[in-house]
């Protein structure tokens, strides 16, 4: 008799800043064919001259929403931590659990799609009532959401076995199969000529796509040793907890895109407004991607276990470096985007059926909402410290604050100064509940951050500022340096200098960081390096 063949080793084991840099290294190639795919979408789909764009957002929108609250919010907050337990111990445990999470969230994923295509035509006038006015988007926009809808499951699923990816260590196919959907919106638009129907092609897009992500991240789970398998669904006491843990979650982890998706509803009473919101959140969502999920994906584990060692200066520790590199990456990257927004807009998006009054639109949203970019990463490094502790109340009690500010703050600028008001109503929304956690962080003495923390913190602040300045001019004397490149170019001459600007914004702004000393050297390589006997981290790749 011989042996089964033996498993590949359930956990991989990396320091945190490693483990955040691989995420946000895959996440930063699908963020690129992001804006591809947005640059063709626009370009295509136009903006507020058509009706295509708009209503295509909304549809891919909405089902997004439920997957960042049932999968990205409540499912992995609570899953992650029971599921990577068990793998250090029985792993056909694990496998058990895991199987039983699965049904019970495609399950629920499935009914909340199938409810919300049948209910579409009434929801549609609270999702979008600014399409009221304009039957023929209001119709395309219904039909669009309906073939949209059933991506909801596959993404969920796909993000179950994505979890289960990043609790053994394997964080590159999770953090790179979303990069599917981008190529199959590609592959579908740009054959199209004619923007509804390149609205359509795109929908569809989108379901052949989700079912490319669930079999793919299933099959490399699947390779790591994880045997998960479909089972009926049962509210096993191990669900009940699953729940009782998600609900709280879903509501503190998803507060920002509940906030965004609130900004969507105020933004389609304008033509092209709701395409506007999506071109300005696909910038200023990138830091968020890259820096606050990238860091909260190693952060909580590490905190979760420095406190069962009941090791205080290493929760510390951790906290400090989070913030620290959260800031020093999330600064300058707010510094761009209020500095040069319409610089942003314009070199990456104006082309085609999305012109420059478009971009001029884009660009007053991204503006307000480059202010609040340091806000919503750092309520993902925050909301850890109270997670790893059990505590899901107090995010969640912050978090309905938020979104009861943002709608208030809402509903009373967008008729004073427009879409300006929409976005200044959610950064605004987001630094309420940075200050309230911080607030009860140190109220609790559960972390306070130390003075060299502090010091780096404003040394960091004062690099971005200068930097930002440096960009406004180079934004203000724009026409001068590329008047040149008009002359010998047909096209592409604010593309060349849009990339030229930011590149060197880019290296002034890390000659000034070491100068300054907000971050040194040796400080980098410590933070990337791996460490012996530290748990892989375990949350969700960031899909959209």
């Amino acid at each position: 008799m011989t042996d089964a063949p033996a498993r590949p080793s359930p956990i991989r084991r990396g320091g945190m800043m490693l483990q955040s840099i691989i995420f946000a290294g895959g996440t930063m190639v699908s963020r690129v064919l992001g804006f591809a795919r947005d640059a063709v979408i626009t370009a295509v789909l136009g903006a507020s001259q058509t009706i295509a764009a708009d209503a295509f957002y909304t549809a891919n929108s909405f089902p997004n929403l439920f997957r960042r609250i049932l999968a990205e919010g409540a499912f992995t907050a609570a899953f992650v931590p029971s599921y990577s337990r068990k793998l250090t111990g029985d792993e056909a445990d694990a496998d058990r659990f895991a199987s039983d999470a699965l049904a019970s969230v495609a399950t629920a994923a499935i009914v909340i799609a199938v409810v919300c295509m049948l209910a579409m035509p009434w929801l549609m006038y609270a999702i979008n009532p600014g399409y009221v006015d304009e039957p023929a988007k209001f119709r395309l926009a219904i039909v669009l959401t309906q073939i949209t809808m059933m991506y909801l499951p596959f993404i969920v699923i796909a993000s179950l076995f994505a979890s289960v990816l990043n609790a053994r260590g394997r964080f590159a196919v999770s953090a790179l199969y979303p990069t599917i959907l981008n190529i199959a919106n590609l592959a579908a638009v740009l054959p199209q000529k004619e923007p509804v129907a390149a609205a359509y092609a795109a929908s569809i897009s989108v379901l052949v796509a989700g079912l490319l992500q669930a079999s793919i991240v299933w099959w490399f789970a699947r390779k790591t040793g994880a045997r998960i398998r479909i089972v009926r669904p049962r509210l096993t006491p191990e669900m009940k907890q699953l729940i009782r843990i998600g609900g709280p979650n879903a509501l503190s982890q998803s507060a920002t895109q509940v906030n965004i998706f609130i900004t969507g509803i105020l933004a389609s009473q304008v033509a092209g407004g709701r395409t506007w919101n999506e071109v300005a959140a696909r910038l200023y969502q990138l830091p968020l991607s890259l820096v606050g999920v990238a860091i909260g994906v190693a952060l909580l584990p590490r905190l979760a276990q420095a406190l069962q060692r009941k090791d205080h200066d290493e929760a510390q520790g951790s906290m400090d470096l989070a913030m620290v590199f959260a800031l020093a990456l999330s600064l300058p990257a707010a510094a761009a985007l209020v500095s040069i927004p319409f610089f942003l807009i314009d070199g990456l998006f104006t082309r085609g059926e999305f012109l420059a009054a478009d971009s001029a639109g884009a660009a007053t949203l991204l503006l307000h909402f480059g202010w609040g970019v340091p806000a919503f990463v750092l309520l993902r490094i925050l909301q850890p410290a109270f997670f790893a502790r059990d505590d899901t109340k107090t995010p969640m009690k912050y978090s309905l604050i938020s979104v009861a500010v943002n709608i208030v703050l809402g509903v009373s600028l967008f008729p004073l100064i427009g879409l300006a008001g929409i976005a200044v109503a959610t950064s605004t929304a987001a630094w309420v509940s940075v200050l309230q956690m911080a607030a009860a962080l140190w109220r609790r003495d559960v972390y306070r951050p130390s003075r060299q923390a502090m010091s780096k913190m404003a040394r960091i602040t004062a690099a971005s500022v200068i930097m930002g300045f440096a960009l406004a001019a180079a934004s203000y004397f724009r026409p001068v340096y590329e008047a040149p490149l008009h002359a010998v170019l047909e096209h592409g001459a604010k593309e060349i200098s849009l990339v030229v600007v930011c590149g060197l914004g880019a290296l002034l702004y890390a000659v000034l960081l070491f100068a300054f000393g907000g971050v040194t050297l040796a400080e980098a390589r410590t933070a990337f390096k791996r460490r012996k006997g530290e748990a892989a981290a375990a949350p969700p790749a960031d899909l959209s």
